[in-house]
């Protein structure tokens, strides 16, 4: 099956202050090429970031990776609209999607090998997510392509959340909960560089 990523990097970041989160460094990197290479790194057949404030920059920040870039023309929209964006821009033949916040820097290669594990698994058909102990779902998702219609029509800030509670899928346990960590505000990021990742 040909897997994509979308990865979301046009966020506003409201609650880190009045930089952009994805542009401050991160051992010694932005922290939005963190998710970059990793994707980059996970053999998948596609990568699309989707860009927004700071497109330049955030462009940048992701310079020499295998990834193409998409404009979110209504950053406004939120992240759904900016999921929406990244759907649009996929190639014809792509079977499943992951979607991947720009603010999680610890996804790694194995945990994106078990999504689509466990997407392939099940024929493509549902959508597979992370879940960690004690039962909370977290990004990123695998979306199987016949809910792209659905995708390419968000709109909103809460992406795909109602739409995953609505039709399931797939749990995939993750032990470790640092490796889906986000980075919301300064604390998040200042914990993240005394804490480097691991796997």
């Amino acid at each position: 099956m040909r897997i994509a990523a979308v990865l979301l990097a046009a966020g506003a970041s409201t609650r880190f202050g009045p930089r952009n989160k994805l542009l401050a460094h991160l051992h010694g990197k932005p922290l939005v090429r963190h998710a970059a290479e990793q994707l980059a790194a996970a053999g998948l057949a596609d990568v699309v970031a989707v860009t927004g404030p700071d497109a330049e920059e955030i462009a940048a920040a992701m310079s020499g990776l295998p990834i193409r870039l998409v404009a979110n023309t209504r950053c406004a929209g939120g992240m759904g609209s900016s999921i929406a964006a990244g759907i649009a821009a996929l190639r014809p033949d792509t079977d499943g999607a992951l979607i991947v916040p720009g603010d999680m820097p610890n996804i790694r290669p194995a945990l994106i090998a078990s999504l689509v594990s466990a997407f392939c698994e099940h024929g493509g058909n549902r959508a597979a997510f992370p879940v960690l102990p004690g039962g909370r779902q977290s990004p990123p998702v695998l979306w199987p392509r016949h809910r792209f219609p659905e995708l390419a029509g968000l709109d909103g800030p809460r992406g795909g959340k109602l739409l995953l509670q609505r039709t399931g899928g797939i749990a995939v346990p993750v032990a470790d909960p640092r490796m889906l960590a986000d980075i919301d505000t300064p604390d998040d990021l200042a914990s993240a560089g005394q804490r480097p990742p691991t796997g």
